[in-house]
This record gives C-alpha cells, structure tokens and sequence, in this order.
C-alpha cells in the first residue's frame, strides 16, 4: 500500500514542478530548449511504457505523468519559440533519440530500449546544457531540482525492480543533479563578472 503513496507523492512532485515551470514559459521569464524537450518527451513516454511491461507497477506511472507533461512543454516551447537557437547538432540529436525508439522494436527488448532511450534521454540534455552554460539565467532550477528527489521516490515506489525499471529514473536524477550544478555554478560565475 505504501508504494501508492510514493507514486503519489511522486506524481505530486511532478506538477509540483512541472506548472510553474509550465507558467515561468508563458511568462517568457524562461526558454527551454525544443529539441531537448522533444527528445525527453519521446524517451521518457516509451521508458514509462517499457517499465510497465517489466511489472514496474504504480511506480512507473510517476515517469508516465512526467512523459505527459514534459511532451506539452516541448508543444509549448515549439509555439512560444522559446529557444530559437537550434543547430545542427540538435537535429542529430533528436533523429538518434527517434532512431533509438525503433531499437525496442527491433530487438524486442525492453531492456535494451531503456538503455537507448536513457543515453538518449541524457543527450537530450546536451542542448540545455550548451545553452544553461551560455545562459545560466534561462533555466528554472528549481524544476530541475525537484526532479531529482521526484525520480528516486519513483525508484522507491516500483513493484518491480530491474535495470529495465530502475536504470532511466536514476540516470535522469543524476542528470538533473549536474545541471543544477552547472547552473548554480554558471550563475556564481556571470555574478562576479
């Protein structure tokens, strides 16, 4: 019974984070990155499907959530042209994060499509990073914060452990933590210049 509670807590944690993020880009007081959003949105709804056929339970359903609104955001920063600076290698990007989505099928692994779709998922961080390092203001850190304990209570919340389960949720916390770190860093940094 307590798993449900965990899943969620971790749901709430994730609207938690998730609206006023949502409200910070309607505002303009921030401009994610459409290609990493794309991305996180494709890996993290296909991890959340792959976690439910390896019996990850209610804890999966924290990750289905986050899928859900991290793909409305990728929506939204694509009509708002929240960041209008995408280069190539952000295309690369995103073809390998689609690309990875056929792996599962072809394989018919899900493990093996977790472990794509997590380095992929962590690629998807490669333009936020470019673009945090350059403009460390650009960025909510208080969402990516949030996201860091939101990921290990899914962990702790699955019915079912395995790599399959419990890999992508753990790389996205650590992901999540070395951007608050690069941010927090960046900002020291443009303070004292």
């Amino acid at each position: 019974m307590y798993k449900e509670y965990l899943s969620a807590f971790g749901i709430l944690l994730t609207f938690v984070a998730y609206i006023p993020y949502i409200r910070l880009i309607l505002r303009g007081k921030i401009k994610p990155h459409v290609i990493s959003w794309a991305i996180w949105g494709l890996t993290t709804l296909i991890v959340f499907l792959a976690q439910l056929s390896d019996n990850g339970g209610v804890g999966a359903w924290v990750i289905g959530v986050s899928g859900t609104l991290v793909t409305a955001i990728a929506v939204l920063a694509y009509f708002k042209k929240s960041d209008s600076t995408i280069k190539k290698l952000d295309w690369f990007f995103l073809f390998v994060a689609i690309a990875a989505l056929c792996s599962w099928y072809f394989t018919a692994n899900a493990l093996t499509a977790v472990v794509i779709l997590t380095f992929m998922n962590v690629v998807g961080f490669a333009p936020t990073i470019r673009k945090s390092f350059n403009e460390p203001y650009s960025e909510d850190i208080v969402f990516f914060t949030i996201l860091i304990p939101r990921n290990l209570i899914s962990i702790v919340a699955l019915e079912h452990y395995s790599v399959t389960t419990v890999f992508f949720p753990a790389v996205t916390a650590v992901a999540c933590l070395s951007l608050v770190v690069l941010i927090i860093v960046r900002r020291r940094i443009f303070k004292v210049t």
